[in-house]
């Protein structure tokens, strides 16, 4: 069924406002628009119930029952069970806390696999861990294509107690078959930790079917508040140490939030359910996920056959808008951030740089101090702002 784009649009605020008119936004990975469900709880929790939740008085019993339906409708909406869905700041501080409590599990000598194909965020902290006499082994992509290679994951999780890795990286945007690594990782005994941050704004994934244990993203990305969302898998979950307070240790989602959660912003958080339930019902029940992917992909296909004979560009991952994400990072001959600068003025709203993804760069050649331009769009974007963003290329190239 044909997204419609009019009707979704009118879900979110930012398009009605005087100070957005005429500007195309294109930098949807670093963030995206807030939809008006979760702008109304937001707004609601902080005039009607701004109070520590879970008292008996009337406005906290309703907060605590805000941020208890956040987590069950996510939980339900990512195909898992409802403790297993844990709030924190961010997802770089979830994976921090996560990496922690391995930490503690594993002892040295004990054997971690990591990629280079992340961001940061999935990565730094299980690279410290060498500090703790923990082997670290890198999954390498291909320095041209920036993908991982299926058939080199079975020798490198040989003895491994770990695995980390992206659904797609938020620079080469290839995306991953999460469900097949899940299953050679559990023939080898090895828990999985994937980074869906650049993956679920285009639909959130059945964490239930894919099989990993730790499945995190970041609400800010799909038209939520600013908070880190994680599943942690139970059996595991309960097997990791407690970083949280001790009176907290027998409750999972508790468990690794030790400084707490934003309650206004879990509150909000169900929101995000609401637009998915809206964005399914206005079009006669159909799954969100694939609106939002045959949307993106209708217009990520035209685009990149047009970088592609681009020759003052190099695309980074496929060319094939089925095999990847609608965020586009390109290698380009001047600044990226100059770059970036000079579609101001045309209404594009595109970023320069590294993005945190320093690694994946350098494995392909990238100059970290030219960086890349990211073209990153999700499924509101109309075809009008594709063509004006293709028209700014051609005057800025």
């Amino acid at each position: 069924m044909e997204l419609d784009i009019a009707w979704v649009r009118a879900q979110f605020p930012a398009f009605s406002q005087p100070s957005l008119t005429g500007q195309a936004f294109f930098e949807n990975a670093g963030g995206s628009y807030t939809c008006r469900q979760v702008i109304d709880r937001l707004h609601r929790f902080y005039t009607e119930r701004k109070v520590q939740p879970y008292a008996p008085y009337a406005a906290s019993e309703l907060a605590g029952a805000e941020m208890d339906e956040a987590r069950e409708r996510l939980a339900e909406i990512l195909g898992v069970k409802t403790h297993e869905v844990s709030f924190g700041p961010s997802t770089t501080q979830n994976t921090y806390v996560l990496a922690q409590a391995v930490r503690q599990w594993l002892t040295p000598g004990d054997v971690i696999v990591v990629t280079n194909q992340d961001h940061e965020a999935n990565t730094g902290p299980w690279r410290r861990l060498a500090a703790e006499g923990i082997a670290v082994r890198e999954w390498q992509i291909d320095p041209v294509s920036g993908l991982l290679d299926l058939a080199e994951l079975p020798e490198l999780l040989d003895g491994a107690k770990v695995l980390a890795f992206p659904h797609c990286s938020n620079v080469v945007a290839a995306i991953n078959d999460v469900a097949a690594v899940c299953k050679i990782a559990r023939r080898h005994g090895v828990r999985t930790c994937v980074d869906g941050v650049s993956y679920a704004p285009h639909g959130f994934p059945n964490v239930g079917a894919l099989g990993c244990d730790v499945y995190l993203f970041s609400a800010y990305k799909t038209y939520g508040p600013h908070q880190g969302i994680m599943v942690m898998r139970e059996d595991w979950g309960f097997e990791l140490p407690n970083q949280g307070h001790h009176f907290n240790g027998e409750s999972l989602y508790k468990r690794f939030t030790p400084a707490g959660p934003d309650h206004a912003q879990v509150a909000a958080s169900a929101g995000m359910a609401d637009y998915m339930e809206a964005l399914s019902t206005h079009h006669g029940g159909a799954n969100p996920h694939d609106l939002m992917r045959g949307a993106e992909t209708a217009l990520l296909q035209p685009l990149l056959d047009y970088l592609k004979e681009k020759n003052s560009v190099r695309v980074i991952g496929p060319t094939n808008a089925q095999k990847r994400a609608p965020t586009i990072a390109l290698a380009v001959q001047e600044n990226a951030e100059s770059l970036a600068k000079k579609l101001a003025p045309h209404g594009i709203m595109a970023g320069g740089g590294d993005f945190y993804a320093q690694r994946p760069l350098e494995a392909m050649g990238i100059d970290l101090s030219t960086g890349v331009l990211r073209l990153s769009f999700t499924h509101y974007t109309k075809k009008a702002e594709i063509d004006r963003l293709m028209s700014a290329l051609d005057a800025v190239l």
